[in-house]
């Protein structure tokens, strides 16, 4: 039995309460009494809009459900089809001209094109890392990894062969984005001047070396004999460093698995610590203990002896929870739980009021700002009512209107296909929208579950509305004054150890104009970095035509499998790949609590998998298994089948719980089979619901 206090006439959590009055309100020098009489208050009036929100989302997929149902077997006509989306209100009139107003917001996102990074609240290990990779070796980026193309590194020492192509791979890289006025830097001799065909690229030195600049991102070239590398090397450079992760979004959301208090106060108070400045972890590793803590600022010093402080961190976004989703850590007067984003909205910015007020240690927004990240909003009515809970936190607790600024993730259909309004609801703060793939297809999936068989999944990448979807989102935050005030985003690059692969395909995010896109890992963000010096976003986005928006016929063409039979084969073979991937990802969410982890995918290859890819997984099975495509017998096959893999892919994690052979007693396979014989049930397709129900059945036992 949890044990509550009662606060105003909420029963939260005591362990919750005493965390929020003892760390999180006295810096801040909020009276307690006060501060719960508020949230009593807010959480009395948003909490019954929050479930008129879904209420409204389940009418009119039932309406959808409805309109399918009822011309089955018929080709779908668009002008009929779009005429019906605005009959029921999914669509809404496009707003009039408007310019967005937001102010203070800082360079990383307004004026910077860069990596973003996103990272699971509860591991501490990976928010430092993710933290301080601000910063980024390329020469290490290159000699771990496989994008350089040279043999890899032989033996455990240093390889001499391998370190050589590095540096050569790192002299042909500035000769490109800050080339000398004569010459090479592959021929420049220890004591040389640097002198620069562009000489303000020159921006001064630093404790280690050179600093210079290209396209808006710093680039320091460091000078130190007493490493190997630098002892060897003809001018005495030991490396080239990067600026790399801009930004970085601290995820409460997708990638955790945080079902009760205990989870969400083990949430805060990481994100408490990253604003602090105080948070360290400590780990083992080669046998030794290992301390990670936030990296201190830099200084650059100009040619004329001016010194100017560089922020050795990532600039933090907190990513609150969605609008569905409910929370037992505060329970309401009437027993219901808490909505869990509005307990998020709260909390979290309350930690960053700490921030605003300048009492942390190293500081984040410079321009007095809290950065959210909202995901899973369903059109302008759900913008709409971020921006009046905003209002209310920023009222609560003492924040100038504002403050809160937010991101909207672009990745539910009715926001796609509203994209406009929804930026226009939240006009004054917005600082961010991005386009995400993997659950835009997964709604994509459930909205238009009766409407047939869906193609298979890979396929669905090449879709008519993939294009759109990515080519409109740009254009309308360019259309609406984003550039130059927010980020506009693009999505993750799922294989972290296939770097090669990434340097060829992910350049193509800021040739689209967006100024920021997600990568799996510090290492990538330093890769990913060299894109943004290889492509000027803020110049190519002169050329664009902010009117060249796609229309909504291509946006709503749904990937139908019109006509086609597949083979047994093909059917088992798409089965297997959609239970394996989605197997992979439950077993360590239910059984330890994972919400993001590189799991193997059915050729072994490791991917970062988090809950919007187990939606589509889910989701497609789901659709297959509704309209005849399988058999509830093939699915079960499929799914006995790959869990007696991914058994094998895990054999050697001592904590690893066997699913195969145990079809009662495995609550991860279990929860596994809901989430796909349930899947057509589940609203909009959400995974939330069943993985919270079996993850705190897990921890009861």
């Amino acid at each position: 039995m949890t044990d509550r206090v009662d606060r105003s006439g909420l029963q939260v959590d005591a362990g919750l309460a005493r965390f929020v009055e003892e760390q999180v309100l006295p810096p801040i020098a909020q009276d307690a009494g006060a501060f719960w009489k508020g949230v009593a208050g807010l959480v009395a009036a948003f909490a019954p809009r929050n479930r008129a929100l879904l209420d409204r989302r389940d009418a009119l997929q039932s309406r959808i459900d409805a309109w399918h149902v009822g011309r089955a077997g018929k080709p779908i006509d668009h002008a009929e089809y779009e005429s019906f989306l605005r009959e029921i209100g999914y669509l809404v009139p496009e707003p009039g001209a408007f310019t967005i107003g937001t102010q203070n917001v800082d360079p990383e996102i307004a004026t910077m094109a860069g990596p973003q990074l996103v990272v699971p609240v509860l591991n501490a290990r990976f928010l430092l890392n993710a933290a301080n990779a601000r910063w980024g070796s390329l020469y290490d980026a290159w000699y771990g990894t496989d994008a350089l193309d040279a043999a890899p590194a032989q033996g455990p020492g240093y390889d001499p062969v391998r370190g050589a192509a590095v540096i050569a791979a790192g002299r042909a890289f500035l000769d490109r984005v800050v080339p000398l006025k004569a010459g090479s830097w592959a021929s420049l001799k220890n004591g040389e001047t640097v002198e620069l065909a562009h000489p303000a690229q020159g921006l001064g030195t630093t404790e280690k070396g050179l600093l210079f600049s290209n396209n808006g991102l710093r680039i320091e070239v460091v000078f130190d004999r007493s490493t190997p590398v630098g002892s060897s090397d003809a001018a005495g450079i030991s490396d080239i460093v990067l600026e790399a992760a801009l930004t970085t979004i601290v995820d409460l959301e997708d990638s955790v698995a945080a079902v009760d208090a205990q989870d969400k106060v083990a949430a805060y108070a990481n994100w408490l610590g990253l604003i602090r400045g105080d948070l360290t972890e400590t780990f083992e590793k080669g046998g030794s203990t290992l301390r990670r803590e936030l990296a201190a600022d830099r200084t650059l010093t100009s040619p004329d002896g001016e010194t100017t402080r560089l922020s050795g961190r990532s600039l933090l976004f907190v990513r609150n929870v969605g609008h569905l989703m409910t929370n037992p850590a505060i329970l309401l007067p009437d027993g219901s739980e808490i909505p869990e984003g509005i307990m998020d909205a709260v909390i979290t910015s309350a930690i960053s009021a700490q921030d605003v007020r300048g009492l942390t240690r190293y500081g984040n927004s410079r321009e007095g700002s809290i950065y959210i990240v909202k995901p899973k909003m369903h059109g302008p009515e759900e913008c709409a009512f971020t921006n009046a809970l905003f209002d209310a936190v920023e009222d609560l607790l003492q924040l100038p209107r504002n403050t809160l600024k937010v991101g909207v993730m672009d990745e539910e259909r009715r926001t796609s296909a509203n994209l406009a309004a929804c930026i226009h609801a939240v006009k004054d703060r917005i600082v961010f929208i991005n386009t995400g793939f993997l659950d835009r297809t997964g709604d994509e999936i459930h909205t238009s579950m009766r409407a047939g068989p869906m193609i298979r999944k890979g396929a669905i990448k090449g879709s008519t509305w993939i294009a759109a979807y990515e080519k409109r989102n740009v254009a309308i935050g360019l259309r609406h004054g984003l550039s130059g005030v927010a980020q506009i985003g693009k999505g993750m690059w799922a294989a972290p150890d296939r770097m090669r692969e990434m340097m060829e395909q992910k350049i193509g995010h800021p040739r689209t104009g967006a100024n920021t896109a997600w990568v799996p890992s510090p290492t990538a963000a330093t890769l990913h970095a060299m894109h943004y010096h290889e492509v000027d976003v803020f110049g190519l986005r002169q050329g664009m035509s902010a009117d060249d928006v796609p229309g909504l016929e291509q946006l709503l063409a749904i990937p139908l499998a019109d006509g086609v039979n597949w083979s047994e084969e093909e059917v088992r073979e798409e089965l297997d790949n959609n239970a394996q991937g989605l197997l992979g990802y439950v077993v360590r969410w239910i059984d330890q609590g994972v919400g993001c982890s590189k799991v193997p995918d059915i050729d072994d290859v490791g991917l970062m998998e988090d809950r919007a890819t187990l939606r589509i997984s889910s989701q497609h099975m789901a659709n297959w298994l509704l309209h005849g495509v399988c058999s509830q017998e093939q699915v079960m096959d499929s799914l006995k089948r790959m869990a007696a893999k991914v058994d094998q892919q895990n054999a050697a994690d001592p904590l690893y719980e066997p699913m195969a052979g145990n079809w009662e007693t495995s609550l991860a396979f279990r929860a596994a089979c809901d989430l796909v014989f349930k899947g057509v049930e589940q609203p909009n397709g959400y995974t939330e619901p069943l993985l919270h129900a079996w993850r705190l059945k897990k921890k009861a036992a």
